[in-house]
């Protein structure tokens, strides 16, 4: 079987490259990181996105923003911190970009003042290399422990994209999806369209489709349909951040998703890198809510708008399903059940 060849990070030779994912499914264009304002920009528009994604890049960009030729290292330290704080403030609900950018930090306040400013660099590179290497261990892992629970000639529903493009590869709870395409196993996936940035018509159906895997694109309000129909066996999402509880955040739509499931008595799992998981969060009244433009709703995809002049719009980026909702919690260090308050912790802190 052909191995899995999409993914949308490449640093190679030092250069950093994105995939666009705001121009598919129609070009697959790779953009060039550079300065903090790029890698700013990739996360706050959404041209890189999914938590783990979003993460190995900030890591990754903040290396590539610095300006390694001040040889002041307070004015150096100066530089690293402010480019650091300014990355984080581009999006507020993935964890993992706070995670990623608190590490890097950690990395350069322990190494700053002891060696020169090459060995510094090289040091700050493994690290940044380390999490976005971490992160393709951790998603096949989390596609090994996933695949154990479906089985050929599943259907499964999905919800916006934790694919293969929303880490640095395999993805998360598309994971066990494409290791199943790997080993010759036949799963049909349905994939919401999610609304109002369509990462589901757009991202989640072109990768599936490219991968040659059995993918049937619906409308969000479809889903009960389907599940009506006998159509679904298993809904598998991603997480952007999941409180100490199991109370889990990821696109908006996951929770009504969730409540479906429970009523038709399909398990529902939810697909989480530690690094995701938020012990410091106790629930998810406490997870940060990520509000966007209005225009996202009715002018984004449309000639012309398709609503009136000056309509009042709500619209949050995600939504927190609670963990009564979620089945499973599917981690790279193996499978949490409930009560979350245990399972998660132990995972989160095994050596």
């Amino acid at each position: 079987m052909a191995k899995l060849d999409i993914s949308p990070i490449k640093f190679e030779s030092d250069r950093l490259l994105l995939l666009d994912q705001t121009r598919l499914p129609g070009e697959e264009v790779f953009i060039e990181i550079e300065t903090q304002e790029d890698i700013y920009d990739a996360i706050k528009k959404l041209k890189v996105r999914g938590a783990p994604a979003i993460g190995v890049a900030a890591a990754l960009g903040l290396w590539k923003s610095v300006d390694w030729t001040i040889n002041d290292r307070k004015k150096l330290a100066l530089d690293f911190h402010e480019k650091a704080d300014y990355i984080a403030s581009s999006r507020p609900t993935a964890v993992n970009l706070e995670w990623a950018i608190n590490r890097m930090c950690r990395v350069f306040d322990d190494t700053a003042f002891g060696v020169g400013n090459d060995k510094l660099r090289d040091v700050l590179r493994t690290e940044a290399v380390s999490i976005m290497e971490e992160d393709i261990k951790a998603s096949k892992k989390m596609g090994e422990y996933g695949l154990s629970l479906l089985k050929e000639g599943m259907g499964i529903l999905t919800h916006c994209n934790a694919g293969t493009i929303a880490t640095t590869k395999y993805g998360t709870c598309l994971a066990p999806v494409h290791l199943a395409k790997e080993k010759g196993m036949k799963i049909k996936v349905f994939a919401d369209e999610t609304r109002p940035l369509l990462q589901g018509a757009r991202l989640t159906a072109w990768e599936l489709d490219k991968a040659g895997i059995d993918v049937t694109l619906i409308c969000d309000n479809m889903a009960a349909t389907v599940m009506s129909q006998g159509k679904i066996d298993a809904v598998v999402v991603g997480c952007d951040r999941m409180a100490a509880n199991g109370d889990g955040a990821n696109k908006i739509g996951t929770m009504g998703v969730a409540i479906l499931a429970k009523e038709y008595g399909i398990p529902f799992y939810m697909f989480v890198p530690t690094s995701t998981i938020d012990l410091n969060t106790k629930t998810g009244a406490d997870i940060p809510i990520e509000e966007r433009d209005g225009e996202e709703i009715y002018k984004m995809w449309y000639a012309k708008d398709m609503a009136p002049k000056g309509i009042k719009t709500f619209n949050p980026a995600f939504d927190v399903t609670p963990a009564k909702y979620i089945t499973a919690v599917v981690t790279e260090r193996g499978i949490a059940y409930p009560p979350y308050e245990e399972s998660l912790k132990k995972l989160v802190e095994q050596e």
